[in-house]
């Protein structure tokens, strides 16, 4: 009985002296902080997913959807956008912010103190791009700042004449690293650089274009809000008018290929579905909308849709 309890505490000695071998020989752990982020300064913006689809399609377009209300009573939303987590970020033109919906559906408000923004679009680096329609500029924000700057002013002259108003919509293109701008006032689409410095001219001749989209291969589409059609201008500089539309005022891609369109006719009042092959136009939702603005779809076929008289941002999730 002895012998064997002196063997089992040598045994216990010898595991702890190994134990005490391995931690002084072990690199210590990287403790990474999280930064507290104060509701009254914009949260380091990521970039998105540009494309948020899968890469494959899975299925059939869905044509049933169930509806849920993520933010309503807050501001009048307008345009969207993803942050990197999955957040919703959306621009307020009447009251000058950008917002986040949070996780537990509580929203941060980002910027104030705006002139008018409206569309957006968060590049690589974590910029965030913002088109400043009353003062028909574009705006950056790098990740972590809190007062954004001014990256170019837009060449047209806004006025309050009918579909004269300033800049709208912008959108990023991944495949030459560029945002697209288009210029409301003049009807020209441009191709801007990263830095603002350079401006190219793509298109002209739409009636007032407002957003828009870029798919994979670096084909541009427009909503062309008072010229009721939405245009794709190809790669090699071709221009497709697709009409039958009211007021189509923000576009977006799903992953099969087809053009989801907000049309904000007040006759008309819905989220449309345009298949590019065929052409053929389907009705996704209409009922309850008052004034739909923004739109964007993630990796699950879910469709965002803001309506800032409503004052709600709505979700189309596929049954």
């Amino acid at each position: 009985m002895i012998m064997h309890r002196a063997s089992v505490i040598g045994t216990i000695l010898l595991l702890v002296t190994l134990f005490l071998a391995s931690c002084a020989t072990s690199p210590a752990p990287v403790v990474s902080r999280t930064p507290t982020i104060s509701s009254q300064r914009p949260t380091a913006i990521s970039a998105p997913v540009l494309t948020p689809m899968p890469s494959t399609p899975s299925g059939p377009a869905p044509t049933h959807y169930s509806t849920r209300t993520l933010l309503q009573g807050i501001g009048r939303p307008d345009d969207l956008a993803f942050d990197q987590q999955g957040h919703l970020l959306f621009s307020d033109f009447y009251n000058g912010t950008i917002g986040r919906i949070n996780t537990d559906g509580s929203a941060t408000m980002l910027l104030r103190g705006l002139a008018g923004p409206e569309g957006m679009v968060v590049l690589p680096d974590s910029t965030l791009i913002i088109a400043e329609q009353s003062t028909h500029r574009i705006l950056s924000l790098a990740a972590g700042a809190s007062t954004p700057i001014v990256l170019r002013q837009v060449p047209g002259t806004p006025s309050k004449l009918r579909c004269k108003d300033g800049v709208d919509g912008v959108a990023y293109d991944p495949t030459t690293n560029t945002i697209i701008v288009p210029d409301s006032p003049t009807g020209d689409v441009y191709r801007m650089s990263i830095d603002g410095k350079t401006l190219t001219l793509l298109a002209s001749g739409i009636v007032r274009p407002v957003g828009a989209m870029v798919d994979r291969q670096g084909n541009v589409y427009v909503a062309d809000e008072c010229g009721g059609a939405v245009w794709r201008i190809a790669v090699g500089g071709k221009t497709t008018r697709f009409g039958g539309f009211g007021m189509p005022d923000d576009v977006a891609l799903d992953a099969r290929g087809n053009l989801l369109v907000i049309d904000l006719a007040p006759a008309i009042h819905a989220l449309i579905r345009l298949n590019m092959q065929s052409g053929q136009q389907t009705t996704l939702a209409r009922q309850d909308f008052i004034e739909p603005q923004g739109l964007v779809i993630d990796s699950h076929d879910n469709i965002f849709v803001s309506d800032d008289y409503a004052n709600v941002i709505v979700e189309f999730s596929p049954q």
